[in-house]
């Protein structure tokens, strides 16, 4: 189950999806006292299981990411698994087989790596709390670092106002 929210609902139909992130050591099956929520040995956070699920909503509020979410209709909190019916047989989510830009991605690392550019980021901070996923963000990949000192840009001024002069600069 994939969540959309909308960006700016009331100037546009712009949406962003709501993916679980899969964490390593998912604080919303930690928090579960029904034991609901599992982690299969790939890693991937399942949805709760329906007959232990109590309806608490912990795993809703313990969850960095906001991604659980409570269906009162169902009792049961409702969340990504990452298609893991189609994933645990070499599928791939239908999110990412339906997104139009690949702003959804699923495949390995060294496939991203030959058609996209970007700096993949699964470590987040909450506080003083360290989060990894197996889902990754693509980041802008960083800039080079550039020093400049005020005495280098009046030295710049100088030597462009000679040129100028010169006759050298249009």
């Amino acid at each position: 189950m994939i969540h959309l929210e909308y960006v700016n609902r009331a100037e546009s139909v712009q949406t962003t999806p709501q993916v679980c992130m899969h964490c390593h050591s998912p604080t919303c099956a930690l928090v579960c006292p029904a034991d609901a929520i599992k982690q299969t040995p790939d890693g991937v956070v399942q949805t709760s299981l329906k007959p232990r699920c109590i309806g608490c909503s912990n795993c809703v509020l313990a969850c960095p990411f906001g991604v659980p979410k409570y269906d009162a209709g169902a009792d049961q909190m409702m969340k990504c698994d990452m298609c893991y019916d189609r994933t645990s047989l070499g599928g791939r989510p239908l999110c990412a087989t339906v997104c139009p830009s690949e702003a959804l991605y699923y495949g390995s690392l060294e496939e991203w790596r030959s058609r996209r550019r970007g700096q993949l980021a699964n470590r987040f901070r909450f506080g003083r709390q360290t989060v990894k996923t197996k889902v990754m963000l693509v980041m802008p990949e960083p800039m080079p670092r550039v020093d400049v000192r005020l005495s280098d840009i009046r030295q710049g001024d100088r030597a462009a106002a000679r040129r100028t002069e010169e006759g050298d600069l249009p």
